[in-house]
């Protein structure tokens, strides 16, 4: 799906890997696959190594069941990828729910990750422990994805299609219309898997309850590396939430930019999202050679 990236398997993992350089580790979202890349990870991986893996539970990686699909075993599965291909340190990207997964790596592994950036995404414990009802209305897939299995499953997979585009056209965004066909048939693909169905769903049953657990569990963490938070300036969270100083407390070093779109901005504008991730990226300074 990515133009020149080789694809691979490992521990369950599918990915995409192309570029030379520093490592660079991008995770997608809900309800996505590595394939939202398409027209990002080229611009960065003419300067870096770029790896794609699809989530667990995702696109054409297994799909691990609710033990594996809290944020902490997502990552841990990453890492173990990560291994396999000899990469230590790395630079990281995540969009919502690949943010969170890259959120909860920057606390549980911070000497591996050097630099994140979080997309479109306010912290999972602020989300959950002060929600508020047009929130929850905007968002309300949380808490439907999160029912016992098999509920939310079956009736999503009556029409996968009509559910996840619901999805995809909303949220602040322009409708179907803007996003690439390729990607969309790639989704496609993806979410009328009846096993993707449940691995999506696994990742929101674990969100309200492994992964909110984790995240009270470590309320005064920082994220050591220098932070770029870039979120959709038409999107949900712009609307009800202060993006940077939610995260401000959250962050050691953050700098935070909008960009033009809703939730989905990488889909509909991947030339400004590519350009701030690549200025990101290319930064160098006080706060890098303190965590080096």
């Amino acid at each position: 799906m990515i133009a020149g990236f080789d694809t691979g398997r490992q521990g369950g993992l599918a990915y995409a890997a192309g570029g030379e350089g520093p490592p660079l580790v991008l995770l997608h979202g809900f309800p996505q696959t590595h394939a939202m890349w398409a027209h990002i990870a080229p611009i960065l991986a003419l300067t870096h190594r770029v790896i794609c893996p699809d989530l667990p539970g995702y696109g054409d990686s297994d799909t691990p069941g609710l033990e594996g699909a809290s944020f902490r075993a997502m990552g841990q599965a990453v890492l173990g990828l990560l291994d396999h291909l000899g990469v230590e340190r790395f630079a990281l990207v995540g969009h919502d729910r690949g943010g969170r997964v890259a959120h909860r790596l920057c606390l549980d592994a911070p000497d591996r990750v050097d630099r994140v950036a979080l997309m479109d995404i306010v912290p999972t414990h602020t989300l959950l422990s002060e929600l508020q009802h047009d929130v929850a209305t905007a968002y309300y897939h949380w808490f439907f994805l999160a029912q016992p299995e098999p509920f939310p499953d079956t009736m999503i997979a009556a029409d996968p299609d009509a559910y996840f585009e619901s999805c995809l056209g909303g949220w602040g965004g322009d409708g179907l219309s803007a996003f690439d066909p390729a990607q969309l048939d790639a989704y496609r693909a993806a979410w009328r898997q009846p096993e993707r169905i449940r691995g999506m769903c696994d990742d929101y049953r674990a969100g309200v309850t492994r992964d909110f657990e984790d995240d009270c569990a470590d309320l005064g963490a920082r994220i050591r590396c220098p932070a770029l938070i870039l979120y959709g300036e038409q999107g949900v969270m712009a609307r009800f939430y202060d993006v940077a100083e939610t995260w401000a407390p959250k962050c050691t070093y953050m700098e935070a930019q909008g960009i033009p779109g809703g939730h989905f901005f990488p889909d509909t504008a991947p030339e400004v999202t590519a350009a701030a991730l690549a200025a990101f990226l290319e930064e160098r300074g006080a706060s890098d050679s303190e965590e080096a």
